[in-house]
């Protein structure tokens, strides 16, 4: 495996965090909290993973990977990218400021938080596999 192979490998992550993320949702809905638990641990594991390669990829991929299409796939590739990127941080803040409190046992702050972190960090890992395919499998540039 290559630096290069990275951005896949980062779609896979982003991916199998959305996946986890949904169903941790599913179960404490269900009101089954030790799979919630496994499957929200496992979905900041994942994420965590994923923020390492994606870092790891940004410092030694040495080029710039840049949206060719033209017309309504760019302008649909911009507003996914532009929406990720700005929900990045506040996602990240997010899912600090709700595991921080499941951890402690204030359960009463981890569900008022919880509600607003779990869309937000869905679309930011929804939309990071959406970039992932816009930017290489649909309409590839050249590097």
């Amino acid at each position: 495996m290559t630096v290069h192979d990275l951005p896949a490998v980062n779609a896979s992550l982003n991916g199998l965090s959305t996946i986890f993320i949904l169903f941790g949702w599913w179960f404490i809905k269900h009101q089954r909290k030790a799979q919630h638990i496994f499957c929200m641990v496992s979905a900041l594991v994942v994420s965590t993973a994923f923020l390492g390669c994606y870092l790891y990829y940004h410092t030694h991929a040495g080029y710039m990977t840049h949206f060719t299409a033209k017309g309504w796939p760019a302008r649909i590739y911009f507003f996914i990218l532009i929406t990720h990127l700005i929900l990045v941080f506040p996602s990240l803040i997010l899912v600090v400021l709700t595991v921080i409190p499941a951890l402690r046992s204030r359960y009463d702050k981890h569900r008022r938080i919880a509600p607003w972190t779990v869309p937000i960090w869905l679309y930011v890992s929804i939309t990071g596999v959406l970039v992932y395919f816009m930017l290489y499998v649909w309409y590839p540039g050249t590097r």
